[in-house]
């Protein structure tokens, strides 16, 4: 007879520092969107000229291709993230984080733009990759009520790590300078001691470890009987991606580079969408446990889409209240949706499948992306970009009604052998 598994609460050290993991992964992903505008002043030409390029410093088309670079790298999270499902979270967890951290400080000698693409782009699988073990690791930590608190508090903590540095770099980009601003990737660094205590591997995984036969990391997870619920989750990925990429990617150069917002404005409304996010994630946590993982993610995902074609209409309040709002929408969008991808699939594969979920968010995002990018240079409007990118991804929500509902149920409970 197996032995109980050992879980935790949400907020017990355990998951906690599985939290301070996501912070970090956040700190250093989210520096080349809140630096972006000093990014293209850096590497590019200012002038007073109407075009993007020239009011950005680079096209474009160079800052929809040099984003996109970076989020492809991140397809290399895929194989990292599956191979948690052979060595362990914990192992994994601990070197994604390190090794991503010492990149993104790496790349703030970068001598030119490509350069820098290049140097980030080589970090940014190992960071993704913390993320979604960070997820996955929380929710075996966790029965079934404090599941989606656990999910939640990651996407805090990852939350909570871009807003540090957007803030940071609104308040402090004149004296820091974009290569300051990555630089300080060091000081999340210098917590690896204190996570390698904090963070501990999750029984669940001790459990299918010690069975007999072990699939192969990330190709396993795509074999009968996984495979249709699979193809869903990889589609919903692609598709929040399609909108979050570019509406989170393109917001401060928009703010700060279009609309002349001043770094404390720009702070202020960093400020105040972290208390949405907070607000967001624990509505998102009730919502989930109580109406339910589908109609929650479904509901969030198309506001997430309205919201964010409102904060590209043109005018500063539609971007603060589209900013705040879109990211109140995201963090409801969180919990349930992180809840239901694990708590689908069992704990042999469970790594494997958030690999393959943030492989498809990669692809989304970087279509995302190019549209974007390409519609507001071709027109030089924001607001159509944003209608023409955002608006028919949110029809994707109806996949969710193609998977069954999991709240209040235990991953053995759907699979009595995980």
């Amino acid at each position: 007879m197996p032995l109980p598994l050992r879980l935790h609460r949400w907020n017990d050290r355990a998951v906690l520092g599985v939290a301070v993991a996501a912070f970090a992964s956040g700190f250093a992903q989210f520096g080349v969107v809140a630096a972006l505008g000093d990014v293209a002043r850096g590497f590019g030409q200012v002038t007073h000229g109407a075009t993007l390029a020239d009011q950005a410093g680079l096209s474009g088309t160079d800052l929809g291709i040099g984003l996109a670079i970076m989020r492809l790298a991140s397809l290399g999270g895929l194989p990292l993230t599956g191979l948690a499902d052979r060595f362990g979270r914990r192992r994994m967890l601990l070197v994604t984080v390190g090794a991503g951290l010492a990149m993104t400080a790496v790349a703030a000698a970068s001598p030119s733009y490509w350069w820098f693409v290049a140097i980030f782009a080589c970090g940014r699988p190992l960071l993704s990759a913390t993320n979604g073990l960070a997820q996955v690791t929380a929710a075996e930590q966790t029965a079934s009520a404090d599941r989606a608190k656990a999910v939640a508090l990651i996407a805090a903590g990852y939350g909570a790590g871009a807003g540090v540095i957007a803030i940071v770099h609104s308040l402090a980009s004149h004296t820091l300078g974009f290569r300051g601003v990555f630089a300080l990737a060091l000081v999340p660094l210098a917590l690896l001691p204190l996570l390698r205590r904090w963070i501990e591997e999750p029984d669940r995984f001790a459990v299918a470890a010690a069975a007999a036969e072990h699939p192969i990391p990330v190709v396993g997870a795509v074999a009968r009987p996984f495979r249709r619920r699979l193809v869903v989750i990889v589609v919903l990925a692609f598709a929040v991606s399609v909108i979050t990429g570019p509406a989170n990617s393109f917001i401060f150069l928009f703010a700060q580079n279009f609309l002349h917002q001043s770094g404390i404005v720009t702070a202020a409304m960093v400020a105040g969408a972290g208390v949405a996010g907070l607000a967001g994630l624990l509505a998102g946590r009730w919502l989930a446990d109580r109406l339910g993982r589908r109609l929650t993610g479904a509901l969030a995902m198309v506001a997430v889409a309205l919201f964010s074609v409102l904060a590209y209409t043109g005018s500063a309040p539609a971007l603060l209240a589209g900013y705040i709002l879109g990211v109140f929408a995201g963090s409801v969008f969180a919990p349930a949706a992180g809840s239901l991808a694990s708590e689908l699939f069992p704990t042999s594969v469970r790594a494997s499948v958030a690999g393959w979920s943030l492989a498809a968010g990669v692809l989304g995002a970087v279509a995302g992306l190019v549209t974007f990018g390409a519609v507001a240079s071709a027109g030089h409007r924001f607001a159509v970009a944003g209608l023409v990118t955002f608006l028919p991804a949110a029809l994707v929500m109806g996949l969710f009604w193609l998977l069954p509902e999991t709240r209040g149920r235990e991953p053995e409970d759907l699979w009595p052998d995980s």
